[in-house]
């Protein structure tokens, strides 16, 4: 059985296609399956045409995207839920307080993974691995405390807000693809 990932924003039209994209990208041909909804999405709406050239520009498919609803089942099914903000955090804990252990921001999740000894990651596959880090991750809040966690929101911005949103997810993005499908090392003694 795969993994579920579900990445929420508000609109469901720029951030968490984004990530949901580029996360699948990445992920391609593991255990993990990526999808994205909004709190107020924009039902039916593609991408929007900025995030969608950066997203392509990055080497992932923009097309065949529609935005959803966000709702208590996609998150109920999901293993991990991703936020973009604190805000989307909230409202996902709220519609769903069972997720809270298993709901992070993008941003925190990668700022809290890079604090974890990934050596405690079983060597399975990516879902296995996603699984074994949420509780990990989740532990080192306390000792990291709120960071700068919220992802811009660029809808309607010009392209300079659209390339800076498209950075402040790109890179914690590519840094969770990388936790997830590395692979132990093992010392020779």
């Amino acid at each position: 059985m795969a993994t579920r990932v579900l990445v929420v924003c508000t609109g469901n039209i720029c951030r968490s296609p984004a990530v949901e994209r580029l996360l699948a990208t990445g992920l391609a041909g593991t255990d993990v399956e990526v999808s994205s909804a909004g709190t107020w999405a924009m039902r039916g709406h593609p991408m929007s045409p900025p995030m969608a050239e950066l997203v392509e520009a990055a080497g992932a498919r923009a097309d065949g995207f529609v935005a959803r609803q966000l709702t208590s089942a996609l998150v109920r099914e999901a293993s991990l839920v991703l936020a973009l903000t604190r805000e989307h955090r909230t409202a996902v804990v709220e519609l769903e307080p069972a997720a809270v252990r298993r709901t992070f921001t993008l941003r925190e999740l990668a700022r809290l993974s890079s604090a974890v000894d990934l050596q405690r990651l079983p060597a399975g596959t990516a879902g296995e691995r996603l699984v074994a880090l949420l509780p990990l991750a989740a532990a080192q809040r306390a000792a990291l405390g709120p960071g700068d966690d919220d992802v811009v929101d660029p809808y309607g911005g010009p392209a300079s807000l659209y390339r800076r949103s498209f950075d402040e997810l790109d890179g914690p993005t590519r840094q969770l693809v990388d936790v997830l499908t590395r692979r132990p090392t093992t010392s020779v003694g």
